[in-house]
């Protein structure tokens, strides 16, 4: 457990959030690996038909990531203040909240997911293909929402390398399994799916059980309650929000999958899977330096350290920079030679959609990191509100431009919506940064006009 309210930010967050990008790293390489062996191994369509579901599969995701969130923020500020014996009742109750809310929500996604699937325009000779992969997806919801949970708190506590290493044996397994079920037992969809659900099943028991062990190093005077209506109260206050903006999110992968299924070709339904997979690697790693940010930012709240966190906003900066440069770079300049590797004879039609794709939103990563930086100072501080504004206002644009734009300009204009969504949204949310809406409102002055004076102090 590691304490963030100590050293020099930049080296801290460094030490902090290298491993928890390295835990992302991983699980996107065998969510990368599903499409790839699919692609390879079972066909075009094969990889459409996972693609097809994919959107469904981040809404499902949606709700995991956001009570992550939530109780990761909780758990924070009390670590944070040396709130040790609600630190443990925090974890406990995320935990309960975890399994409960995984059993519900499978019951009701199972329900929905054909539904949903009809209602994305999913093409006939993919659609029994994506039904399978969803429903066996949604059998390990629970393992996922609890790994999500596990993974909140250890980072909550400073701790962003025990996920690391689960992640790792769980991302090699995944894809050991994904190639004998697919490649060599045949079963196309189902062996992709079969592999993640037995790989997060593992990854998130292992999980829980390492964090009960980290517990037991906290000493307290008392045995904690297991469960607490307050700290259920605290993590939802900040999980409903992101759940919320998750979803909101997802939905807008929905709303943009079914416009990309109306064009009723698999060839631009596998080329856009293939690059939508390769773009969420890349955000999915700048969302988690975001959330290292949460992090960090919440025990330096907790400790009523203001100007800590304002150092280490400059810091997350300075890292985004250094991470988004490698993704902007590999998919401009290699963006065809990515695309192809997922497919084992792709249609030069596939091949076009994705790397056009990949050459207009990656040059904007740095944008990207920019808001997302500003929005784990928001998060961290509690400040919902305000980095839901930016995301929804991000989400909107990109969604109502990919419909207005798509009539005039095909499939390159629903990609063209992407950077002008992230510019508005990393303007707003930056805003709100400079304004201090990160500091609560009876503090804000003060802080303000003590931030001035050492400014001033500096200068002199």
């Amino acid at each position: 457990m590691t304490d963030l309210t100590r050293e020099n930010p930049t080296k801290t967050l460094i030490k902090f959030a290298l491993p928890m990008v390295l835990s992302v790293a991983f699980q996107q390489v065998y969510n990368i690996a599903d499409k790839l062996i699919a692609g390879r191994y079972a066909g075009e369509e094969a990889l459409a038909a996972v693609s097809a579901s994919y959107p469904i599969t981040m809404i499902i995701m949606a709700f995991a990531l956001g009570t992550n969130i939530g109780c990761s923020v909780v758990i924070s500020g009390l670590y944070g203040g040396k709130k040790y014996s609600e630190v443990k009742t925090a974890v406990s109750t995320s935990v309960v909240l975890a399994l409960g809310a995984g059993i519900i929500l499978s019951v009701i996604s199972f329900f929905l997911s054909d539904p949903l699937l009809k209602v994305l325009k999913t093409p006939e000779n993919i659609f029994d293909d994506s039904a399978l992969y969803l429903r066996i997806y949604i059998y390990g919801f629970v393992f996922l929402y609890l790994y999500n949970i596990c993974t909140g708190a250890f980072n909550a506590l400073g701790n962003s390398r025990t996920p690391l290493y689960f992640l790792i044996a769980s991302s090699i397994g995944n894809i050991i399994l994904d190639y004998i079920f697919v490649a060599v037992f045949h079963w196309g969809v189902a062996g992709v799916a079969w592999a993640t659900f037995i790989a997060q099943g593992i990854s998130s028991v292992l999980s829980l059980i390492a964090l009960l062990v980290e517990m037991k190093k906290i000493k307290t005077t008392k045995t904690p309650p297991l469960l607490s209506s307050s700290s259920m109260k605290k993590i939802l206050v900040l999980a409903v929000p992101s759940i919320l903006q998750q979803s909101f999110v997802s939905v807008g992968g929905l709303l943009i999958q079914g416009l990309v299924n109306s064009f009723d070709s698999s060839s631009i339904i596998a080329g856009y899977g293939v690059a939508i997979q390769l773009n969420t690697f890349a955000i999915t790693v700048f969302n988690t330096a975001g959330n290292a940010v949460s992090n960090y930012t919440a025990q330096n709240l907790g400790s009523g350290n203001y100007e800590r966190v304002r150092e280490g906003f400059r810091s997350a900066l300075k890292i985004g920079a250094v991470i988004a440069l490698p993704f902007a770079a590999a998919y401009t300049f290699a963006g065809n030679f990515l695309v192809s590797v997922f497919m084992d004879s792709p249609t030069q039609e596939a091949l076009q959609t994705g790397k056009e794709f990949l050459i207009i939103v990656s040059p904007f990563y740095f944008v990207v990191m920019l808001k997302l930086s500003a929005d784990g100072i928001m998060r961290g501080a509690s400040a919902v509100r305000f980095f839901v504004i930016s995301t929804f206002s991000d989400l909107l644009l990109r969604v109502g431009l990919a419909y207005i734009l798509s009539p005039y300009f095909g499939s390159t204009g629903i990609w063209l919506s992407w950077p002008i969504g992230w510019l508005i949204s990393a303007a707003i949310v930056v805003i709100f940064y400079l304004k201090g809406y990160w500091i609560p409102s009876e503090k804000r002055s003060d802080i303000i006009a003590e931030f001035r004076k050492n400014k001033k102090n500096t200068e002199t």
